[in-house]
């Protein structure tokens, strides 16, 4: 394969549009030990100056595994909480966060190689710039196969054992040895996709001339050509797809019934259990009228039996909903939930505003690639922008002041966690018809805990990607500028030559402009880039959907979720954990 500073030099100068450009100005070649002594130098210089952006990142690392240990803590069941499956979904989540804060981190370091005015940095040399890339590329190889394992591992074998455990109480191999049986189906899965990734030819199609099409595959060409990168490329997109139809099915409805559930809050405690003391007597005097019927001995009918059976199941649940709405009524929480009232509206407002300005960018990148992409088989990958969007035009300028923009990824990120949360816990999870478990603050069993954990992890992987559709030129490119020759002429004669910088876009040199590795990761097979195209549109129109449904919604019970009818009298004492 051509080396990477002869593929550099083949692409200097054929812009998009043919058009030359100003060869960079090298650096004399040193030899021998003046070689060394000067690669040496230069590391030293670009560590000391990059040690920042790693150190927030080991910050976040830090602030990832507090918020995973609260969140998850928060949601999992007091009465059957289990050691194992709260330590398997601490840490597959704080896995998923973890990558996706290396993507600031990646486009903070191409970005800082370069100057403001388009040159390279004196350390940023070719064999420094690669060093720099191949540490967030090996940053990604171990995070990624570490969620490979979490999915197709170490998530099923727990839910199963669990599973097990609960059917069968004999003894722990037992367990174990069912538990391995049925996950190893899923390592299958994972082995199959492996092989597929590395052996089967899956390249971008041939058949496009044009200077950008092969200046998109000489950007692949860099990133690497070995079978295990293939293998793992394909096997995190085909992840990432599943992430996107977790994505389109809760964070697009999360979106709208989160911002729409704060403004228009929930019902009164002390109204609805108004309600509930007449509903409670209602049913009273029916089971009444229906057993006054035996009272001269004649037995009941089968079909008032039913009835009674099912009017005592109702009567208890009315029973558990008047004792949690008595708490909650009587809770410090709801009074200080209520003297906050303003400032919900306010938060309210505000994430419908985000949602809106993420739809619109959304939208705007996606009729990007629409009209100037070149097609369904290159997976509509488009170098650089042309319809801009205020995402793409806000993040770049942030990310000139680090950590502005780590800030607003972070932001983004958690935003997608939580409208996520919000579509679970309104929709519960559900395979097709068939609902499996209900996401409960305190009440949530440990199977459903790995699957909500799971169901997440998978929507932070698409997370990359849609941070991608929102500010394309930021993934790609971050802040970097390169030089463009600009020539002064007086009555149709060169006068002077000057250089102006540019901001790096796909009419830029190849060697001037250094690509994430996330964006390589992305779009290394062009069919998972048509998918996520077309999966950002379904994401839009659930999203709209989702508002129209949310808007005529009325208010929430202030109990919403908390009592069903095939919960237990025991269940009143976890709700004492948050209402007392």
């Amino acid at each position: 394969m051509t080396s990477r500073p002869a593929a550099r030099r083949a692409v200097v100068g054929v812009g998009l549009h043919g058009g030359a450009a100003p060869a960079p100005v090298k650096n004399p070649r040193l030899g021998g030990a003046g070689t060394l002594l000067l690669t040496g130098a230069k590391m030293a210089a670009a560590a000391s100056d990059l040690l920042t952006g790693w150190c927030l990142f080991g910050l976040a690392l830090l602030a990832i595994l507090i918020f995973c240990w609260v969140y998850v803590r928060k949601y999992q069941s007091r009465r059957e909480s289990e050691v194992i499956s709260t330590i398997t979904a601490i840490f597959a989540l704080a896995v998923a966060l973890i990558s996706s804060a290396l993507l600031p981190v990646d486009i903070f370091l191409v970005s800082y190689m370069k100057n403001q005015n388009g040159t390279f940095k004196d350390w940023a040399d070719a064999n420094v710039s690669r060093q720099i890339e191949d540490t967030v590329l090996y940053g990604y190889y171990t995070l990624y196969s570490i969620i490979l394992f979490c999915v197709f591992l170490w998530i099923p074998f727990v839910y199963f054992y669990y599973e097990e455990k609960e059917e069968d109480d004999g003894n722990t191999c037992s367990q174990v040895k069912t538990a391995l049986k049925y996950t190893l189906g899923f390592i299958t899965i994972c082995a199959v996709l492996l092989l597929i990734g590395a052996f089967v030819p899956l390249n971008i199609p041939n058949k496009k001339n044009s200077t950008e099409w092969e200046k998109v595959k000489l950007l692949f060409e860099e990133f690497g050509s070995s079978h295990g990168l293939t293998a793992l490329s394909f096997s995190i997109s085909s992840l990432t797809v599943i992430g996107m139809l977790a994505a389109i099915t809760y964070t697009a409805y999360g979106m709208s019934a989160l911002p729409l559930n704060l403004i228009k809050g929930t019902t009164s405690a002390a109204y609805e259990r108004l309600e509930n003391t007449e509903d409670i007597e209602e049913v009273e005097q029916h089971l009444l009228r229906i057993k006054s019927k035996c009272r001269d001995g004649r037995p009941l009918s089968s079909r008032d039996r039913r009835t009674v059976q099912q009017l005592e199941e109702r009567l208890r649940t009315l029973r558990r909903r008047e004792r949690h709405l008595e708490s909650i009524e009587k809770s410090w929480w709801t009074k200080f939930c209520e003297a906050i009232r303003p400032l919900k509206i306010v938060w309210g407002v505000f994430f419908i505003i985000v949602a809106l300005l993420f739809t619109v960018s959304l939208f705007l990148s996606n009729l990007d690639k629409a009209l100037h992409s070149a097609g369904f088989d290159s997976g509509f990958i488009i170098l650089g922008t042309n319809l801009t969007n205020p995402l793409n035009m806000l993040l770049p300028v942030l990310q000139t002041v680090f950590p502005l923009d780590y800030i607003l990824i972070t932001t983004i990120v958690m935003y997608f966690i939580f409208t996520s949360m919000a579509g679970i816990r309104n929709m519960g999870i559900w395979f097709f018809w068939i609902r499996l478990y209900k996401i409960r603050r305190g009440k949530t069993r440990p199977q459903a805990l790995l699957f909500l954990c799971m169901i997440l992890l998978l929507i932070v992987l698409h997370t990359s990607y849609m941070i991608y559709s929102l500010a394309p030129q930021y993934v790609m490119y971050g802040s970097q500028k390169y030089l463009v020759q600009s020539n002064k002429t007086t009555d149709g004669q060169p006068r002077n030559v000057t250089f102006v910088s540019k901001e790096c876009d796909a009419d830029a040199p190849e060697d001037e402009c250094i690509v994430t590795r996330t964006y390589l990761f992305l779009h290394k097979f062009w069919f998972f880039s048509a998918a996520y195209y077309f999966g950002n549109w379904a994401f839009i129109a659930v999203f709209l959907i989702g508002l129209i449904v949310s808007c005529c919604k009325g208010k929430k019970s202030v109990i919403e979720g908390e009592v069903d009818e095939d919960d237990s009298d025991m269940s009143d004492d976890e709700l004492s954990v948050y209402y007392r």
